[in-house]
């Protein structure tokens, strides 16, 4: 067996049981994939390793794998990752970081939520929004009909950003630092293939379109990234301090746009969610 080929498999079924611990009962696979599958491994192994090219080799767009199937995609995420685990191209980030934060979600999901960076919680569990904010992020998607398990969660920045000197807090990723993680979040998109991005927060936008004028001045306003539709809107941790209703109606206006542009059933009450009665 090649060593490519049983560092493929290897992280293929750690993909498989990852899903198959958050709940995912079923997966579909590409005709392509399931006919190299039939074929002997003497002749399977040289075609995989010649169509997967290496991650410095590729380059965000377009996508190689616009017709791939859900196990084609997770194969692609796990290789993905492999590579982004190994960077340290921001020593200062790859020194401090206890953890590299990839992404968290289905493969083939339809709507791709971005945030700026990892913060504490998120860098010790090397899952993002896994802390306060994200809690109250689940809590969102759950609202919007979805799951967690359903959508796909990344950073602009896969590392914590350094504190020295510092206990506590976080700081804002700088160009520099976003401008160099940036393709691994390309690479993301072109393998999952979203229909609908939302950025959360203001660095978030900044590192996916470039707008520095303010979240306040684009929330609830449709953008283009790459040819896929984008909402940028309030961060979780802006809502966890400052929890006015009208600043939780302006998120959820906002999400609603996005599920109307995903054809998501809405319903009576969730048009009344934090209205005056």
């Amino acid at each position: 067996m090649t060593n490519f080929y049983r560092e493929l498999l290897d992280a293929t079924i750690g993909q498989l049981e990852e899903m198959r611990d958050r709940g995912v009962k079923f997966v579909s696979a590409s005709e392509k994939t399931l006919s190299l599958l039939s074929e002997p491994l003497s002749e399977l192994a040289p075609k995989m390793a010649a169509g997967v090219p290496s991650v410095q080799s590729r380059t965000p767009a377009p996508n190689p794998i616009a017709s791939a199937g859900a196990a084609d995609k997770a194969a692609s995420l796990v290789e993905l990752r492999r590579h982004v685990l190994l960077c340290r191209k921001c020593q200062h980030l790859a020194d401090s970081r206890r953890s590299v934060v990839f992404g968290v979600g289905s493969a083939t999901t339809r709507l791709m939520f971005v945030g700026e960076a990892p913060g504490a919680d998120e860098d010790a569990q090397g899952e993002p929004f896994v802390g306060k904010a994200g809690q109250l992020l689940t809590r969102i998607i759950q609202t919007m009909g979805l799951s967690r398990e359903s959508v796909y969660i990344a950073n602009v920045l896969k590392c914590r950003p350094d504190t020295p000197g510092q206990a506590t807090g976080n700081r804002k990723p700088t160009p520099a630092e976003m401008a160099t993680c940036l393709p691994y979040l390309l690479e993301q998109i072109n393998i999952i293939q979203p229909e609908v991005l939302v950025a959360l927060g203001g660095t978030a936008v900044e590192g996916l379109l470039g707008k520095t004028e303010g979240i306040t001045r684009i929330r609830g306003r449709w953008f283009e990234f790459q040819g896929v539709p984008l909402m940028p809107t309030y961060h979780p941790s802006y809502l966890l301090h400052n929890q006015a209703p009208t600043e939780k109606r302006k998120v959820w206006e906002d999400m609603l746009q996005v599920m109307e542009r995903l054809g998501l059933p809405i319903t009576a009450k969730h048009r009344g969610y934090f209205l005056k009665g």
